[in-house]
């Protein structure tokens, strides 16, 4: 690993001892957290510890019409949410320790929508969906919480190709390495909306997905959320945490 020396005097009882500081010149990865549709950071704040653990910067936050703006929440639209992912990564890239080419994004059901199409407008590396949802590209300005339940429902069970769906396009474009993780009765994600998403990364460096055995789409079960803590957390090692130390070691 690449250090940084820095000469500094120590003053011990009017005697000044030479010494040197020595720090690693690699930046962090940076994982910026998207939670879903009616959630909050709060959904996320225990992965994002336990990612911080392995050596990254996380960033959560709350969307708009969500926690302490709740009250807009009839008003906001997808682009006005969009917008906030984007504002959110740009925070995240302006942490002085960031290495802006390690960049991941962790987006559930809703923020995993987003996430795929903020993938088009900003550099990400690593990109991890759970349960993630699926919308028609119609009516992107209108406030999403008027959208038509039924109808969202019905196109979730339809195959859609990425020419038919912008984030589905996202998906396509995509090359680097995609999580996708599967509630086994998911009653608002079905497995055909998965099955759309898997199908669409064509063109990622690497595809995992996986299915939490008895959850439901919110993660109520406590051994569910486990579950899902345990496989992102050993995904992110694998991918952020084997990519440094592999690069370390080509550097050496």
């Amino acid at each position: 690993m690449a250090t940084h020396s820095e000469p500094i005097s120590i003053e011990v009882e009017g005697v000044d001892l030479s010494g040197t500081f020595l720090s690693p010149e690699t930046k962090i990865p940076g994982v910026l957290f998207i939670h879903g549709w009616g959630g909050s950071q709060k959904f996320d704040l225990v992965r994002a510890r336990n990612i911080a653990g392995l050596g990254c910067i996380c960033l959560t936050f709350d969307l708009r019409g969500h926690a302490a703006t709740e009250s807009q929440r009839s008003r906001v639209s997808r682009s006005d949410n969009l917008r906030d992912v984007v504002a959110a990564y740009d925070q995240l890239l302006r942490h002085p320790s960031i290495d802006s080419e390690e960049i991941a994004v962790v987006g559930s059901s809703y923020g995993g929508y987003l996430a795929t199409i903020l993938s088009t407008m900003r550099p990400v590396r690593w990109l991890a969906l759970h349960v993630p949802a699926l919308y028609r590209d119609e009516e992107w300005d209108l406030p999403k919480g008027s959208l038509s339940r039924d109808s969202l429902a019905a196109y979730r069970l339809t195959q859609v190709t990425p020419d038919q769906n912008r984030a589905l396009a996202a998906c396509e474009a995509f090359t680097g390495d995609v999580l996708i993780v599967e509630s086994q009765h998911d009653t608002f994600i079905p497995h055909s909306t998965i099955m759309n998403y898997r199908s669409a990364f064509l063109r990622a460096h690497s595809l995992t997905h996986r299915i939490v055995d008895g959850a439901d789409h919110a993660l109520t079960d406590k051994v569910a959320q486990r579950a899902y803590t345990s496989i992102l957390l050993n995904w992110a090692t694998e991918m952020i945490v084997g990519a440094r130390v592999g690069g370390e070691a080509a550097d050496h």
